[in-house]
């Protein structure tokens, strides 16, 4: 699923592009990803102008002079500039001079019009780009869970998913299994420089493309490119040469290194 940096990077591909635009038209296709019915959204959206698009979390958002789109990219989502429709096409918004196309193999994202902020979005936790060190510290020890689970929660955090929790948990020298409320203040500085520190890069790198993620021109990211645990089960640790191992915590595959993060 697209995540913290790989969402960003779409926002930021196309957020100048639709600005002050017009909705001229908008059709959908798939029930699973647009909820609400195809005709009252089309007529919601229908004349709209659209004032900004933003991130938040893992979330797209397009405010406009009425409401709000939301689009969520769920595992195979792609939302793109003026491309070609597919077999897998879920929805095309027409614009003064392009179109938006969201395409979805799987169909678990979402493009669909609210009048107010939904609740959802409402009870997100903070960004963690934003959040400063003591309130990500009182956060982390308000709660017993493990801490992989808890930076997957996205209420706790808005935009970490799978990968970048791996990849910041090994950059801080972390188990994944680890309590949250046992990490000193010393560790969990650590862990909050390197949750920053790992976003802020892929971000630089537009993201990562591991399945079907490109932004909105159709480009890849290029961060998979210095993952260092995630996906890379049975390869040697690039640190101390041992094999990395997969476990499972909340239903996630995650990625360790057993000799750099004891538990």
């Amino acid at each position: 699923m697209p995540e913290l940096p790989e969402v960003e990077t779409v926002v930021r591909s196309l957020a100048e592009r639709v600005s002050g635009q017009a909705i001229r038209e908008a059709s959908f296709t798939s029930k699973r990803v647009t909820r609400q019915g195809f005709a009252a959204t089309s007529k919601a959206l229908r004349g709209a102008v659209i004032q900004k698009m933003e991130r938040r979390g893992k979330h797209i958002l397009i405010h406009l002079d009425r409401g709000l789109l939301h689009i969520h990219l769920g595992m195979t989502g792609k939302l793109l500039w003026n491309a070609e429709t597919t077999p897998y096409t879920r929805a095309v918004i027409k614009l003064a001079n392009a179109i938006l196309v969201y395409d979805d193999v799987r169909q678990f994202g979402r493009v669909e019009f609210y009048s107010t902020i939904p609740k959802n979005i409402a009870e997100l936790g903070p960004e963690p780009l934003d959040i400063g060190f003591e309130e990500f510290e009182k956060r982390l020890h308000a709660r017993g869970l493990r801490v992989k689970a808890l930076l997957l929660d996205q209420r706790f955090l808005a935009g970490v998913g799978n990968i970048y929790a791996d990849e910041a948990l090994f950059a801080a020298g972390i188990h994944p299994s680890t309590p949250a409320n046992r990490l000193s203040r010393k560790r969990a500085r650590t862990l909050y420089d390197s949750i920053r520190r790992i976003l802020e890069l892929a971000i630089s790198l537009r993201g990562s493309s591991i399945s079907d993620y490109v932004d909105g021109s159709g480009a890849r990211g290029e961060f998979q490119t210095l993952h260092q645990v995630y996906g890379r089960t049975g390869l040697p640790c690039a640190r101390c040469g041992q094999p990395i191992r997969r476990i499972v915590i909340a239903q996630r595959g995650t990625h360790f290194c057993r000799a750099c993060q004891r538990l």
